[in-house]
């Protein structure tokens, strides 16, 4: 199941027209085993699947990075999650259909609400995609945005 380098692209969010075009809505609830840039270790639960994922160290310009993901079973999911550091991720992902691409929109929740950030998976550095008028400014590479820093430094305690 494990892929084994991933390509993304990351944006914040500056309106919610893309719920209109949205195809699927799924609840996620997260958490982190291990937070090392070098190594995060992730455990999900997505409705009603469980995963574990490893992600590598990120490119210089934060785009790719090894990734590595398995099926496991939900209750052992649940149990995982307990074991977690820091502050679960909860969040509503959309997944919008623009152009060739899909863009996975995260309403995040809990410690993390009124975050709202989109990500287009390439399948190169370079490669061109769409960009939908709810697409903000580009936060590709800035790890506060990452989900295992939002689960140590939340969005509601971010000072303007």
């Amino acid at each position: 199941m494990g892929k084994y380098q991933e390509i993304e692209r990351k944006f914040l969010v500056v309106s919610g027209d893309y719920v209109k075009q949205a195809t699927s809505k799924q609840q996620i609830r997260q958490g982190f085993l291990n937070t090392d840039p070098e190594r995060t270790v992730r455990v999900r639960i997505l409705d009603d699947s469980a995963f574990i994922t490893v992600k590598g160290a990120s490119s210089a310009d934060g785009t790719s990075r090894f990734e590595w993901e398995t099926e496991i079973h939900p209750e052992e999911g649940r149990k995982l999650l307990e074991l977690c550091e820091d502050v679960p991720i909860e969040k509503n992902r959309y997944k919008v259909p623009v152009g060739r691409h899909i863009f996975e929109v995260d309403e995040f929740l809990g410690a993390n609400a009124g975050l709202v950030v989109a990500e287009v998976e390439l399948g190169a550095v370079e490669e061109a995609y769409e960009q939908p008028d709810w697409l903000g400014e580009e936060v590709t590479g800035q790890p506060a945005y990452y989900n295992s820093q939002l689960s140590k430094h939340p969005f509601k305690s971010w000072t303007s």
